[in-house]
C-alpha cells in the first residue's frame, strides 16, 4: 500500500477527526471521542510532533506522535496507531522511521517508548518484576502477539520495565533506540573519572 507521511495540520479538520477515530479503534486505551480528541490536540502542541500516513485518497491510515524530554536529547514515541484494516503493509515502520528522522533532526540522540502488557502477552506479566527484573527481561518470552516484537524489528531494545504500571502484574515494557548519527572525527569517551564522573 502506497502512503505518504505528512505532519498533522491543525487546520485540517478532516485529518484531525480521522486521527481521533484511529485512536478509538483501541478502546482499551482511548475509550471515548473526547479522550481521543484531547490526545490529538496535545500532539499538536508546538514542541511536539504528530506525523500521519495518508493514502492516495487523502485518508489518514496511521499516526505517530513524539514528545521531547531531557532537554530534547530523548524523545518519547507515543502513540503509534495504524488503521486495523491497513496493518501488515509496512505503514507502522514508515511512521516510526519518519519520527526517528524528525527527532534526530531536532537534536535527539535517543527515542524511547513503552509497550504495555495488559493481557499477559509476555512473560513479564503476572509475575513480580521486583524479583530478578534483569533476568526476566533477558529471558522474555512472547506468549501471544505483542507490540514489543514489532519494535524489536524496528531496531529497538528492551531497556527496562515499570512493574504494575497498569495494575498488579501488568507492566509497561520500556524500549529505546539511538537515532543520532555519529559525527566523523568526534570521539565519545565514557571513561570513568575520580568521583564516579565520566568524561
Amino acid at each position: 500500500m502506497k502512503v505518504r507521511i505528512i505532519s498533522l495540520d491543525r487546520q485540517n479538520r478532516k485529518h484531525r477527526r480521522q486521527a481521533a477515530e484511529l485512536l478509538l479503534e483501541n478502546p482499551e486505551l482511548w475509550p471515548a471521542m473526547e479522550i481521543a480528541r484531547a490526545v490529538i490536540n496535545t500532539l499538536l502542541a508546538p514542541n511536539r510532533v504528530c506525523l500521519c500516513a495518508v493514502d492516495d485518497k487523502d485518508r489518514l491510515v496511521g499516526i505517530v506522535g513524539g514528545l521531547p524530554d531531557y532537554d530534547g536529547i530523548v524523545w518519547e514515541l507515543h502513540p503509534l496507531v495504524v488503521k486495523k484494516a491497513n496493518r501488515g503493509h509496512g505503514i507502522g515502520k514508515k511512521l516510526v522511521k519518519s519520527l526517528e528522522k524528525e527527532a534526530a533532526a531536532r537534536g535527539a540522540i535517543t527515542v524511547i517508548l513503552g509497550t504495555d502488557d495488559l493481557d499477559g502477552s509476555t512473560s513479564l506479566a503476572e509475575v513480580d518484576l521486583y524479583d530478578n527484573m534483569g533476568g526476566r527481561i533477558a529471558n522474555i518470552v512472547c506468549r501471544k502477539r505483542h507490540s514489543y516484537e514489532f519494535y524489536l524489528k524496528c531496531g529497538y531494545s528492551i531497556i527496562g520495565a515499570i512493574p504494575d504500571a497498569n495494575g498488579m502484574g501488568k507492566p509497561d515494557i520500556l524500549m529505546g533506540k539511538r537515532v543520532a548519527k555519529k559525527h566523523k572525527g568526534r570521539k565519545t569517551s565514557l571513561k570513568s573519572l575520580p568521583g564516579g564522573k565520566t568524561e
